[in-house]
């Protein structure tokens, strides 16, 4: 009798010391959602989670693809997902309709815009005035699209004489090839990409990006809800992850476009590949991050950032900088810098 009590008392002690153990090591769940489906530029996520690299900051993380920066705001403006990827002048625009209710973005991924609107010659679209009286097609959730008033303000176009075609991401570049609609609105190395995937020549594609019109805007970067903001420590961590994932796709793409062809085994792996060169090219590693590291923003270009897209959209008034943009829970730089 004396030694079945000395065994139940040994299980029991063990059984305390793994839940003591589990309870120290116990993760906080994130959901996260995508602005897009899953591609090469936003592969470094996919790599984080496959690398563990979310587990060991104590985080359970899990990923699903999106159809739209707009669309990924409203689900972490719901409180359906902790953390997103969004562009954060959709965020802009959502932060100064709810005021209270402010999402952060605490890392710029993006620091120059993808944003642009893409047509084929043979439509006789050589330039922005010509784009009047043409139809444009995409996705509402689109942050092209969203910007869409922005640029035509910027370019001096009606957009009343614009009409525009709600579109699936899966069928806006089908339905300019066909012809269904005259131009798209996307990110550059989406739309351009998969418009020559579909048979377009590259000479043949008509690209007017934002930038070029003078809008200095940023793009995408990571949001948080309220609630998460609250959580330092996560955020924090969630942000380390991703960074040590995105110098492991800098240093090697392959390893990118191998976590993006795990969620999607259909995904073309040479345009992918070419995605994701872009992306890293002109809109992640520019002079300024290379300088200063990921994540951070310049502080008067991003107020006058948020300005000129308040202005182009009509809003109220601009929202205060701190309220769509908080660098407190960016890791040291010396985490955050890449190589030059």
């Amino acid at each position: 009798m004396t030694m079945m009590k000395k065994a139940a008392g040994g299980v029991a002690f063990a059984l305390g010391l793994l839940a003591g153990i589990g309870g120290a090591n116990a993760q906080t769940a994130i959901k996260f959602t995508l602005d897009w489906v899953f591609q090469g530029p936003t592969s470094p996520f996919l790599v984080a989670l496959d690398k563990g690299y979310y587990k060991a900051e104590g985080l359970d993380v899990t990923m699903d693809p999106g159809q739209g920066s707009a669309g990924a705001v409203q689900r972490v403006a719901t409180g359906a997902y902790q953390i997103g990827f969004a562009d954060v002048n959709s965020l802009i625009e959502y932060n100064a309709k709810n005021p209270g209710k402010e999402i952060l973005a605490v890392f710029m991924a993006y620091d120059f815009p993808p944003f642009g609107v893409y047509a084929l010659k043979k439509s006789g679209i050589k330039g922005p005035k010509d784009l009047e009286g043409k139809k444009l097609g995409a996705p509402v959730f689109d942050a092209s699209f969203r910007l869409f008033p922005a640029y035509a303000k910027k370019v001096g176009i009606d957009r009343t004489k614009i009409e525009s075609v709600n579109l699936t991401p899966q069928l806006r570049e089908q339905s300019l090839v066909q012809g269904s609609v005259d131009f798209i609105s996307g990110h550059y190395f989406s739309s351009f990409l998969d418009l020559k995937a579909r048979g377009a020549r590259p000479e043949d594609i008509v690209v007017m990006t934002y930038s070029e019109a003078g809008m200095n805007v940023y793009g995408n970067g990571i949001i948080v809800s309220p609630d998460m903001a609250a959580n330092e420590k996560a955020v924090t961590g969630f942000i380390r992850a991703t960074v040590k994932a995105w110098k492991d796709v800098i240093a090697d793409p392959k390893v990118g476009i191998a976590a993006a062809k795990k969620r999607d085994p259909l995904i073309d792996e040479a345009l992918e590949a070419e995605r994701l060169a872009i992306s890293l090219k002109q809109n992640v590693l520019t002079p300024y991050v290379k300088a200063n590291g990921m994540g951070d923003v310049d502080p008067a270009r991003f107020a006058n950032s948020i300005t000129e897209v308040s202005e182009a959209f009509g809003l109220p008034a601009a929202p205060a900088s701190e309220k769509v943009f908080s660098g407190k829970y960016l890791p040291p730089k010396a985490e955050r810098m890449v190589a030059p």
